[in-house]
Formats: structure tokens, sequence, C-alpha cells
């Protein structure tokens, strides 16, 4: 890999703390590669060979069954998928393309796990980012479980709005993605939006106003404990 990347993956809390020997040994038997938008990175089910480090661009992570497919997260720089099936050693539970012009770093999964044997400050990381995504997906359970389909694309505004610190949330993905990501269909997704109009939420295209937070927060009723992706 051309040391031009090191620094970004280094900056990664997941690399940080490692001995630079062992991030050395690492990038060694790496790659960079460039890949046009919609090509397929993983499938789900395939062996994780790689572990994979989104360096610009975005990737969408999906999944499917019984022809039906949805979208479980979308992936943007600078971050790894899937860390899981590379330490376990184990089939993608989910499949992964490119949304847009991407470059993407691939490090062998047998490295990392070499390098997790004998690097401590390596596996806490590790283990760090693998209890945060388990906490992601508890909290995104309880979103799909506890909450109506209008309370979750409420919820969802409002942590836009938290990000940004604006009322106008331009939408990053196709409305037909964030319906899939909220657990919902294209044609419940327009009408959740139009449920949501008497709380002051406007929509124009791909942007959205929410008029009153105030009103729209008495509504969808976030909490900490759903809601913060961070803790």
């Amino acid at each position: 890999m051309p040391e031009s990347h090191h620094a970004d993956i280094r900056r990664l809390d997941l690399f940080a703390e490692m001995e630079e020997s062992n991030f050395k040994a690492l990038m060694r038997g790496s790659y960079v590669q460039n890949f046009p938008q919609r090509i397929e990175l993983i499938m789900e089910g395939e062996t994780s060979d790689f572990l994979h480090v989104v360096l610009s661009g975005s990737v969408d992570l999906y999944s499917c069954w019984n022809n039906q497919e949805t979208s479980m997260a979308t992936i943007r720089p600078v971050s790894t998928f899937i860390l899981a099936a590379t330490i376990k050693d184990a089939p993608y539970l989910m499949s992964a393309r490119t949304l847009e012009k991407s470059r993407i770093a691939l490090i062998p999964s047998q490295d990392v796990r070499a390098i997790f044997d004998t690097d401590a400050a390596f596996a806490r990381a590790i283990v760090n980012e693998l209890a945060q995504c388990y906490r992601t997906v508890v909290k995104n359970t309880k979103d799909l479980k506890l909450r109506s389909s209008l309370e979750r694309l409420a919820n969802y505004l409002l942590r836009q709005h938290n990000k940004t610190g604006s009322s106008v949330i331009d939408l990053s993905m196709e409305k037909r993605r964030l319906a899939s990501f909220l657990g919902m269909t294209p044609e419940n997704l327009s009408r959740a939006f139009k449920g949501l109009s008497p709380f002051g939420v406007t929509v124009s295209g791909s942007q959205i106003k929410i008029g009153d937070v105030e009103t729209l927060e008495a509504f969808a009723k976030p909490s900490v404990l759903i809601d913060n992706m961070q803790s």
C-alpha cells in the first residue's frame, strides 16, 4: 500500500495505539484499489478474506432474503467494515457495494488476526470497536421494535438536525434507501413524511425542513438510550 494512505488509516481508533512495527506489517500486505459506482465489493456468505477501509467515497451495506433487499448501513470515510467477520474468520453477514466512485484499502484478514494475538493495544481497540457495533445494533433494534414508522422517521430527522445544527436537512441517500434503512416501504415513507406535516415537517425533493424542532421532539420523544449512536 502506498505510504500516502498510512496516515489516514493510522488515525482510526482501531489502529492508533498499536505498535508501529505491527502497523507496518499490516500495511505491507495491504493494498488500495479504486472502484466505480455500484460495484459489488463483498457478498454475504462469502469468506472474509479482507478487512476493508473506506478512504474516499461511500459504501452501502445491505442484505437479501427471499427476493427482498434491505439497506443496513452506509459507510463513509475513513472507517472500516466488516470487522466481526474478519476477527471470527466467519462468512460475511452483509453484502457491500459502492454508492459512488470509492477508494478502498484491503487488509488481509489473516494478518489482522495474527496481530490481534500479539498486540495488546490493537486487541483492546478491536474489542472496543466491536462493543460499539454491538451497542449500535441494540439501539437500531429498539428503534425498529419500539417505535412506529412515523416515530422512526421523526427521530431520524432529529438525529440529522443534531448532527448539522440546521433545520434544513439534505438527504444523503435516495428515499428508497432511507425507507429500507428505517424498515419501511417507499410508499410508507411517503405517507410518514405526510404524517409529520402537522409537526412542522415539509418536503421539497431531497430537502427536508423542520419548521418547529420542539414540536417534533414532543412527538418523537428521542431517547439517549436509542438515538445517541456514539455512546
